[in-house]
């Protein structure tokens, strides 16, 4: 993937039925907390309501200019605190979420200046999980039994990237 250019960009009104059809593809919606299948109206109506929002920045992540992947990040507690979340096309190439999480998180340490990156992952989630370890994320908890799917609890893994974590991180690779 090292020869393709990647891009973050800002997500456009123009991307909402694909990022919409990203989003309910069963692969993807299967580890979200919102597992029903979303409607347009619905996600128009997050998108006119999150887009304007300060607190939040909604990325489109592309590589030669083909859209591969969503990334949120909205800005919790503190101004310099924010939690994330992302998925990737599900026809997406092989590489391209760690590429994707690598951009990302660039982003969010250096053109939003955050001091810390949270994410959350559902306890059944063993690859979330792992995907953000590989990143540098360190597990700071564990909510027992804290997501119901309508049919049983769920642990969530919760964790946290420092930008001084993410510095180091990023010169050793």
């Amino acid at each position: 993937m090292s020869d393709l250019l990647p891009l973050l960009r800002t997500m456009q009104e123009g991307d909402l039925s694909l990022v919409l059809a990203w989003r309910n593809h069963p692969d993807v919606r299967q580890f979200m907390y919102s597992q029903h299948e979303i409607s347009p109206v619905e996600h128009a109506r997050w998108f006119a309501s999150a887009s304007q929002d300060p607190q939040r920045a909604l990325l489109i992540y592309q590589i030669d200019g083909t859209p591969q992947g969503f990334v949120s990040f909205h800005r919790v507690r503190a101004s310099a605190i924010a939690e994330w979340g992302f998925y990737l096309a599900p026809d997406a190439q092989r590489g391209t979420g760690h590429a994707l999480g690598r951009a990302a998180l660039d982003y969010a340490f250096t053109t939003l200046n955050l001091h810390k990156v949270c994410a959350e992952a559902l306890g059944f989630n063993e690859r979330s999980r792992r995907f953000h370890e590989r990143l540098g994320f360190q597990q700071e908890g564990i909510l027992r039994d804290h997501y119901f799917d309508g049919s049983r609890y769920h642990a969530v893994h919760c964790f946290g990237l420092l930008a001084n974590e993410w510095c180091r991180g990023a010169s050793e690779s």
